[in-house]
């Protein structure tokens, strides 16, 4: 049982034994739950999967939950969280990235070489949601979890040794603070969709892309480039990410239904995600040196003269808060306070 749901069966057994026999034919419900990957992508088999199977189970089949990846059900993966609101889908996982500069506050999270850790950060990212995010960046959803994925990994057509190596490279990006990074850095960013990777590389449109190594699998990652570059005990980039559901949908569940729902969301669901997500580079990895690939270690002693040629990305979003009237300096403070916090405690 995952950890996020360590108590529903006990939670479970109350509720249930609590029903009459009319409660037992009470509203069923089917939610459409939308994502941008492949289902066999670790994010869906991983963690949405086994979100909504808890879900299902815990409810007794009362609530369904339709799982629509690739975005089955129409349209772009900038457009998910716009599909939550307008009802097109009742609960969407998304990339905070794809819509640039819309969610501001959680772009804390995406500042190069910032996070350490993804279950630190999934847990402050949540905490940081629900006192500063939930009546501004995110008032026009119900948010189920947010959450990072690991290190973030530069995988090339040639090796990236040094900053210098950087001069040129057409990388794919997931988000604005990462192009921001990749331009600083001397490279050329690119944005596409993740699902374009294969195709852009086969076609020599970008030579290659910045993403954790859990999703170099299903997009054949190691197969078209050979060459990884890693930074030792350090993120140069990470992506934040939601799982959003519609208010009206969400308010409109019956108590016991939303109930369920309550107890696996929130913090537990978002550190369970982050680190499930984290967790999955590993084994990816191995695919690739077992392919035979180059695989580069920046040592730590060297990250620094990559952490100051970053500066600038901080200096940047700091002054962009500034414009939107939002203190960038305490959301940073509050950000790092609270990873450090969790991870002293675990």
């Amino acid at each position: 049982m995952p950890h996020f749901s360590k108590i529903a069966g006990l939670a479970s057994a109350v509720a249930l034994s609590a029903l009459t026999a009319g409660a037992a034919l009470a509203q069923e419900v089917t939610l459409r739950l939308h994502q941008f990957l492949p289902p066999q992508a670790n994010v869906p088999a991983l963690v949405l999967d086994v979100w909504a199977d808890t879900i299902e189970r815990e409810s007794e089949g009362r609530i369904r939950i339709e799982r629509f990846p690739a975005m089955a059900l129409g349209g772009t993966p900038p457009e998910l969280m716009d599909q939550v609101i307008d009802g097109i889908a009742d609960i969407a996982w998304t990339v905070n990235g794809f819509t640039p500069g819309r969610f501001p506050r959680t772009e804390v999270f995406e500042l190069p070489f910032f996070v350490q850790d993804a279950r630190a950060a999934s847990a402050a990212y949540w905490q940081m949601f629900t006192e500063h995010m939930a009546d501004t960046d995110y008032q026009d959803v119900h948010l189920l979890a947010t959450w990072v994925h690991g290190p973030g990994v530069i995988h090339s057509n040639r090796p990236v040794n040094t900053i210098a190596d950087m001069q040129g490279l057409k990388l794919r990006t997931p988000s604005r603070m990462v192009g921001q990074l990749l331009q600083i850095l001397g490279a050329e960013p690119i944005g596409l969709p993740v699902t374009m990777i294969p195709e852009s590389l086969s076609r020599g449109v970008i030579d290659g892309a910045v993403i954790p190594w859990e999703v170099t699998t299903s997009l054949r990652v190691p197969e078209l480039v050979n060459n990884h570059t890693e930074f030792e005990n350090s993120y140069p980039y990470t992506v934040t990410f939601t799982l959003a559901m519609n208010r009206e949908v969400y308010e409109g569940l019956p108590d016991d239904l939303r109930e369920i729902i309550d107890r696996n969301s929130g913090a537990d669901l978002s550190v369970f995600a982050g680190g499930t997500q984290a967790d999955a580079d590993i084994p990816a990895r191995q695919l690739a040196v077992d392919n035979g690939n180059n695989i580069i270690t920046i040592p730590e002693a060297d990250v620094a003269a990559w952490r100051e040629a970053a500066q600038p990305v901080y200096d940047s979003w700091l002054a962009d808060m500034q414009s939107q009237g939002i203190d960038g300096q305490a959301l940073l403070d509050e950000a790092r306070q609270l990873m450090a916090d969790y991870q002293a405690s675990h």
